[in-house]
């Protein structure tokens, strides 16, 4: 029986033509992008007679499937010397000079639409052109060559047979996994209370194509709730594939646990799990030049088959696995995940992979979107996440380091340095007229655009010369980001300044990322935003792109008793002007907790200084008070490592013979996606209500929401702060089975304005 695979003529080509090095500075100087202003300035020249757009198909035959092939030529010519296929390739860096420096992947492009059209009209021959336009400058280049339908054809027939082995194990991968996902059973005896509405939520939101908002409880397992019917929906052909998109380490970790019960059931799904390059990283140095790594050299010549291979004998593609494979066929892991995850059923990966216009996955066709979903995971965090991404800022000490670096060696990145960093002073300047030493202004800098332009092209030259100076990659990157983000740039950004002794920072800041969000996440089948603490509704629904009138909202109340919390409120001042005052009665509260109180005890502070003042007076006071109850207590510090965090959280073991006091902030890495059940965890106290520290940044956004005529000090400080209260309190009852105390401290709680965000299972006690 004859199998039918359709598929894109950029599918087709990217597999059947990859070949050579990876090389980071390199190829971000010279890659090239679909760039739509590029396209239609072209096209604008085109003449009467010319077409553009224009859909291309064919079917090929290749042993026992039948592959539909289609696609859009950028333009078809009437010129001179006949009919001429135009394929059109923008740049932000060096164009081809040379016939011998063109891409060979962009002439099989063009050569597949070629045949099309030859094919379709019946000519003997036809001329394919591939036109290179520099975005920035507008420059172009053409290179021309003539090809009988002859050669195009035994080409076409080439590339297939290229092509086969993949669309092969691709098949046969899919009749398993569809009949596997057809018995597939949920993995519980049944489910949790709420957990069946969460799941034909979703479920129903993948059928009609939409976006959820899903507030669901701690404990109600959310994770299994939205993978389960998204995995159903696959099996049903209502979706190819889906992206469960995290921030944290220990949420990737419950998806890959959720998978690895339905891969017990049965399932055979492809999954494949991103984790950061640097982490992955096979050598001392994440240095992607092909003279230093030899899992870069010749990568491309290597990738199909590891490919291949893994995709043929594993299903679970964790960092591990990955890694197992890297070192078998000698390429490198990163890019390797990022080459599996095009091909895999599932991918687990941080939410940049979407939406950061840095490092989306830009080889996702339109098609491919359109055929799959994305489950964000602890959606609240993707607010303040997505402004960091449309966000870019620049120093002027790095601009100063590379000006003097360059200095004999580099006489173009020199003068472009230098005349970046003379802009830096002039604006220092400026703003010591000022009494803050800041400036903001709601326009782009233009004059410094001009300027970092200048200074991206002269170190692509230089990169191209196979300079890997660090400090020239880092400036050169910076560089881009900021001129990427200056594209996005309208009234919802501003641009500030600020001094810092001599040095100076300068910012493109993003107020309000929901116009971005929606524009990343456009083309997908459906998205699914859940958490615990998607409250107040209407404010993630505004920040996260979604739109009231036509999105799908659920809120699933806890499945949990009222009597497995007893929920505490001391009305003590923790604000800023009174943390010295009332310090000493913070820790006496905290005191009398875990003498009154069994088993082991998170404390969570809104700031590292604060929870380490309340620390020291805590213990002072242990120390001088007989006959206290025994205990230990341990602290978070910035920056732990893996095993650090896995030490501290290990401590809070079930069962502890004396009391544990873990010391913790807020919004860090243990007051979120972190699962401590029975007596491993017993009692939370939070102090404070979890406001960001007043600054700048968060005056600027208190600023525009206030002109947009909303509540700018809720949208600035509140909704984000209580947030973190409603993620610290959420550790603690995680199943039927968990009891706990609850100690809210700080005398806002009893204010209207703070009481209407917390849950109703604590209102009630």
């Amino acid at each position: 029986m004859t199998k039918t695979v359709q598929l894109s003529v950029r599918a087709l080509v990217e597999y059947a033509y990859r070949s050579g090095d990876i090389d980071t500075a390199f190829r971000s100087a010279v890659a090239l992008t679909e760039g739509t202003k590029a396209h239609q300035h072209i096209q604008k020249q085109y003449g009467e007679q010319d077409a553009k757009e224009v859909y291309v198909s064919a079917e090929i035959a290749c042993r026992d499937m039948l592959f539909v092939i289609d696609g859009r030529c950028d333009g078809l010519l009437q010129t001179d010397g006949g009919l001429t296929i135009d394929e059109i390739k923008s740049s932000s860096g060096m164009l081809p000079r040379l016939m011998e420096e063109t891409y060979p992947v962009h002439w099989a492009q063009a050569y597949c639409y070629a045949y099309m059209v030859a094919k379709e009209r019946e000519l003997d021959a036809i001329n394919v052109q591939l036109t290179y336009m520099h975005i920035d400058t507008g420059e172009c280049r053409r290179f021309v060559r003539s090809m009988t339908f002859a050669e195009l054809e035994r080409f076409l027939l080439d590339t297939v047979n290229r092509y086969y082995p993949y669309a092969a194990m691709k098949n046969a991968h899919a009749e398993k996994r569809d009949a596997s996902i057809k018995k597939l059973a949920f993995p519980f005896p049944s489910y949790r209370e709420g957990q069946r509405k969460l799941a034909a939520s979703v479920y129903q939101t993948i059928v009609d194509g939409r976006m959820l908002f899903a507030k669901a409880p701690t404990g109600i397992g959310k994770t299994m709730s939205t993978l389960f019917p998204a995995v159903k929906a696959i099996g049903e052909e209502r979706l190819q594939r889906l992206f469960y998109l995290t921030a944290r380490t220990t949420t990737r970790t419950a998806a890959e646990e959720a998978l690895k019960m339905l891969g017990e059931g049965g399932l055979r799904l492809h999954t494949v799990t991103l984790t950061a390059k640097d982490k992955v990283c096979l050598k001392d140095e994440v240095r992607c030049s092909p003279e230093y790594c030899e899992f870069a050299k010749g990568y491309y010549d290597r990738i199909n088959g590891a490919i291949l291979d893994m995709l043929g004998n594993e299903t679970s593609m964790t960092r591990e696995v990955i890694e197992r494979y890297a070192y078998k066929h000698h390429v490198c892991p990163f890019e390797f995940s990022l080459d599996a995850a095009y091909a895999a059923d599932a991918v687990i990966c941080d939410y940049n992979y979407i939406f950061d216009p840095r490092v989306n996955l830009k080889r996702l066709f339109e098609e491919q979107k359109r055929k799959t979903a994305l489950l964000v995971d602890e959606a609240h965090n993707l607010v303040d996440r997505a402004r960091e991404m449309y966000s870019a800022e620049l120093r002027k000490a790095d601009f100063l380091a590379l000006q003097r670096a360059s200095k004999t060696v580099r006489p173009l990145v020199y003068n472009s340095a230098k005349a970046v960093n003379q802009y830096f002073i002039a604006l220092r300047k400026s703003m010591e007229e000022d009494a803050t030493g800041r400036n903001m202004e709601r326009y782009l800098p233009e004059q410094l655009l001009e300027q970092l332009e200048a200074l991206a092209q002269a170190a692509e030259e230089q990169l191209a010369l196979g300079d890997q100076d660090p400090l020239l990659l880092d400036v050169y990157f910076g560089a881009q980001q900021f001129l990427r983000i200056a594209k996005l740039y309208d009234e919802r950004y501003v641009t500030y300044a600020e001094k810092d002794r001599n040095d100076v920072r300068l910012k493109l800041f993003c107020l309000d990322p929901s116009h971005l969000l929606r524009q990343y996440a456009k083309g997908y089948k459906a998205q699914i935003l859940f958490s615990a603490t998607l409250s107040p509704l209407h404010y993630f629904m505004d920040m996260l792109g979604g739109d009231a009138e036509t999105d799908y909202a659920v809120a699933i109340p806890s499945p949990f008793s009222p009597e497995q919390l007893d929920v505490r409120i001391e009305r003590l001042s923790t604000r800023y002007q009174d943390r010295e005052r009332t310090l000493d009665r913070v820790a006496g509260l905290l005191h009398s907790m875990v003498e009154r109180h069994r088993g082991n005890i998170f404390v969570f502070f809104p700031s590292y200084a604060y929870m380490n003042g309340a620390y020291e007076r805590f213990m002072e006071r242990s120390q001088s008070s007989e006959g206290t109850k025994a205990f230990t207590a341990i602290v978070q510090t910035p920056s732990m490592s893996e095993e650090e965090r896995d030490a501290f959280l290990a401590a809070f073991a079930p069962g502890n013979k004396s009391a544990l006091v873990g010391f913790a902030v807020m919004g860090g890495i243990f007051s979120e996606g972190i699962d401590l059940v029975g007596d491993r965890l017993t009692g939370v106290a939070i102090v404070g209500v979890g406001l960001p520290q007043v600054g700048l940044e968060r005056n600027i956004i208190k600023d525009y929401f206030d002109r947009q005529g909303k509540n700018g000090f809720e949208y600035a400080y509140v909704f984000p702060g209580m947030n973190k209260v409603l993620q610290a309190g959420g550790r603690l009852i995680r199943s039927e089975n968990d009891r706990g105390t609850l100690l809210l401290i700080d005398d806002r709680y009893a204010q209207p304005q703070y009481a209407r965000l917390l849950p109703p299972e604590w209102s009630r006690n």
